[in-house]
């Protein structure tokens, strides 16, 4: 992914934070010569032997499965806050731009099988029926509701490299940062407040 310095996020802590809070990401591979890409939650996790991964599964319908037995090179994509910005909003003649974060995941995907799917399905599941109030159990399903865990393809991947852009107008002076920061919350569009509110986390 192309990011210039100033935009580069190397704070590991931060990146591990972002993936846990936008986990629902892109997972890119080469299926039969064809580029394949899949919307799904990723979780981040740590295997006992200390390696970072990410455990997802997939429909056996969806063919993008058959690629990770002929390469087991994929490519994870994950979204953040992100906004047009005006360049009106400055205080001088400028072009418009984007701001946003993104990271990008690299990683060798291995097929899990047996009782490692089940262990997967109760990990992604626990994490976001954390805050319900009646959360599901995997563990409390029927036999009958847990067939359906034979129609899919549970995976894990072994990261290899992250790169992560955090484009959030870094480059300017402290009153042009402050004021996109205000003509962003003056739209009242929900990603364009999520950019402001990502933006007063790093102060000018």
């Amino acid at each position: 992914m192309y990011t210039p310095d100033i935009y580069k996020n190397e704070n590991q802590e931060e990146i591990k934070k972002f993936l846990n809070d936008h986990g629902f990401g892109i997972l890119i591979n080469q299926t039969s010569g064809k580029l394949w890409a899949t919307h799904i939650p990723l979780l981040l996790q740590t295997r006992l032997d200390g390696k970072t991964i990410l455990e997802g599964h997939i429909s056996k319908e969806n063919l993008q499965w058959e690629g990770f037995k002929e390469s087991d090179q994929v490519l994870a994509v994950f979204a953040g806050p992100h906004s047009y910005i005006s360049s009106s909003w400055y205080d001088h003649e400028n072009v418009p731009t984007w701001n946003y974060i993104a990271v990008h995941v690299y990683g060798k995907i291995k097929i899990i099988e047996g009782d490692a799917v089940i262990q997967s399905l109760k990990n992604l599941t626990n994490k976001y029926e954390m805050k319900s109030e009646n959360p599901i159990r995997i563990e409390n399903l029927s036999e009958t509701t847990m067939t359906q865990s034979r129609g899919v393809v549970a995976f894990e991947i072994e990261i290899t490299e992250i790169q992560a852009t955090r484009k959030m107008s870094q480059n300017r002076d402290a009153k042009n940062y402050n004021t996109i920061i205000s003509e962003l919350e003056k739209t009242k569009l929900p990603e364009a407040i999520a950019t402001a509110a990502e933006m007063k986390k790093c102060p000018m």
